[in-house]
């Protein structure tokens, strides 16, 4: 249970950074990983237990989405940005304004996914020539 608890911790905060004092203690800075001590290394550790354990749970949607992400705790605002939206409250104008110009960009997107289609004119041609009966319509491209 405390395992647990430290994981959800480690989603919730970020991952863990060990830190080493610099200057008579006045300032802090990221050890390098030869720097680090067992306790160290498994907390460092847990923000892999925890990507994993969120990995684990998705399908392959969600996996494009969180790909690019560095920690659990990216992981976890990726999807919840996802599934649940911004906490970013939008006017009436402001949402309508970005669905224009979510349309408009789709739009032009399908346009260029989309092959031209050809147009074909048909024009009928009159034959004076009474020798010729095969065809009264002449094909243009």
């Amino acid at each position: 249970m405390a395992e647990d608890s430290e994981l959800w911790d480690m989603i919730c905060d970020g991952p863990f950074v060990p830190m080493k004092a610099i200057r008579e203690g006045t300032r802090t800075i990221p050890k390098i990983r030869k720097e680090y001590n067992d306790a160290d290394r498994k907390a460092f550790e847990k923000n892999f237990k925890a990507k994993k354990i969120l990995v684990c749970g998705i399908g392959p949607d969600e996996y494009n989405r969180i790909s690019a992400c560095e920690s659990a705790k990216k992981i976890w605002e990726a999807l919840q940005t996802a599934y649940e939206g911004t906490t970013q409250k939008l006017t009436i104008d402001e949402l309508i304004e970005n669905l224009k110009t979510y349309e408009m960009k789709r739009n032009k997107d399908l346009e260029r996914r989309e092959p031209k289609k050809e147009k074909n004119l048909i024009l009928k041609a009159a034959n004076n020539d009474s020798s010729s009966d095969e065809s009264d319509m002449e094909y243009l491209t």
